[in-house]
């Protein structure tokens, strides 16, 4: 079962994989003709949005023509068609002569004859929800006025997708056919819901791919601060790695990055870049003194990322562990993977460990990737934190969900990769819930280095990889 949000990311993601837009729209619509040709109709109406739900009622619509005397109803004109698929598919009943109707006003309803055996409805998808609207919100009422056998494209018209239950008015018809998977109101509606395999590949699922980009919305009356104030504790013995993690943070679209680090670190971290904000702790390490003043500095960000360049000296990590409870959303990293098990267990956390550090918790790491799968779920569940296991192919899990990034290269085994990961996945969590976050940030990160390798070749550095962060976010 698949939200409506879910199913958008999988859709575009089985197109990042290589499958064409038009066969997803010609198997869903041949699906749809399918089931609406099951009772033999004589007569066929066909009601097509302008999005792609429309697009798939109008392939369908091509399809009954063999069988039925159809007429092809376009609630809207054909100039707003909004997708090139659905257009391309308007213009093949246009050049085959297919009875057609484009309707442009409810008035015109009442030309539209829906005494007939099937109504096959396309007019609104899942990516619709709200108060319908005319002519649609008429053709809705006709339909259930009917007695006709009537067949919906993926959910009713006027259905919102992702509720339990049903609400407002909506086409209340016999059959539905679920595109790929069964959508949450599909179990609350009174018909009969067959599910259709329309083309997409598994891997369209279990692959991170640029559907993925997609979650992240930036709202353009949006105010400073609204996209993330993220805390990195980090520094001590590598003064670096914070700055790439704050750095980092802001390259993913946060507002805000503050440095909390010992004096020396802070010192470095200040002269790294003007954007980034310092606090600097006493002393020259992390300390179990210091556990008061960075918990105050968390309580005041909406993600805090722990580790980077901290080290492991023993006070060190002793400090981490009174830290980690505290945390209501973190991103763990590096020498504070050691403490994990602190972590409290209702907290938002990532969890950004290599073989090596996560071999500390679980013993041998396998090698390949498909392996991997069920020791980061296992870790993933026993910890209770989001699981971002890194290499060749990444791997993250929240203990019930797990997905993999076939994205990065060779050229990333270059000091600070990691830690610019850790600031790309913490920005991203301030949007999104952890599981996503972490999969958009590896998907990224990797995408990030690809670009400096393909521009440059090998011998990329931590701070070519920030730069390309930007535009390994962008959907293409």
């Amino acid at each position: 079962m698949l939200t409506s949000e879910r199913m958008a990311v999988v859709d575009r993601n089985a197109v990042y994989l290589g499958v064409p837009p038009e066969q997803l729209m010609e198997n869903a619509g041949a699906a749809l003709a399918r089931e609406a040709a099951r009772d033999e109709p004589d007569d066929v109406l066909v009601l097509a949005g302008t999005g792609n739900n429309g697009g798939d009622a109008l392939v369908a619509a091509r399809f009954l023509e063999h069988e039925a005397n159809v007429t092809t109803v376009l609630l809207g004109r054909a100039t707003n068609i909004r997708t090139e698929e659905s257009r391309s598919n308007w213009d093949v009943l246009e050049v085959s002569d297919a009875r057609l109707v484009e309707l442009r006003d409810s008035a015109e309803i009442d030309a539209i004859d829906f005494d007939v055996d099937a109504v096959v409805d396309g007019m609104l998808g899942v990516g619709v929800s709200g108060a319908l609207r005319e002519p649609v919100a008429s053709a809705v009422k006709r339909v259930n006025a009917s007695e006709a056998h009537v067949v919906s494209a993926d959910v009713p018209t006027g259905v919102n997708p992702d509720a339990e239950e049903r609400s407002g008015e909506y086409v209340d018809g016999d059959s539905v056919v679920a595109f790929h998977d069964e959508k949450p109101v599909h179990s609350s509606l009174d018909v009969r819901v067959v599910v259709a395999d329309i083309g997409i590949p598994d891997a369209a699922e279990e692959f991170v791919g640029e559907g993925d980009l997609t979650l992240l919305r930036r709202d353009p009356e949006s105010h400073k601060g609204d996209h993330g104030k993220v805390v990195v504790v980090g520094g001590g013995p590598y003064t670096g790695a914070p700055a790439l993690t704050a750095t980092a943070a802001l390259r993913a679209g946060a507002d805000l990055a503050v440095v909390v680090a010992p004096e020396h670190a802070a010192e470095t971290v200040a002269s790294f870049s003007p954007n980034l904000i310092t606090r600097p702790l006493k002393g020259d390490t992390l300390k179990p003194r210091h556990v008061e003043e960075v918990v105050a500095e968390a309580d005041d960000a909406d993600v805090t990322v722990l580790g980077p360049g901290l080290g492991a000296a023993d006070e060190t990590l002793r400090a981490v562990r009174e830290i980690l409870p505290n945390l209501d959303r973190a991103v763990v990293d590096a020498d504070a993977l050691r403490e994990i098990d602190a972590v409290r267990d209702d907290a938002e956390v990532i969890a950004t460990p290599h073989a090596g550090e996560l071999a500390r918790h679980v013993g041998d790491v396998p090698k390949d990737w498909r392996e991997r799968r069920d020791v980061v779920r296992d870790f993933a569940q026993e910890m209770d934190v989001v699981t971002l296991l890194k290499g060749h192919y990444d791997v993250v899990s929240d203990g019930e969900k797990t997905r993999v990034s076939r994205t990065g290269n060779p050229g990333m085994t270059v000091g600070g990769t990691g830690d610019v990961l850790a600031g790309v996945c913490a920005s991203l969590s301030a949007r999104l819930n952890a599981f996503d976050a972490a999969c958009v940030g590896v998907f990224a990160n990797g995408r990030a280095g690809d670009a400096v390798v393909e521009e440059r070749g090998y011998g990329m550095t931590a701070t070519d990889l920030v730069e390309a962060v930007p535009g390994a976010l962008k959907t293409k």
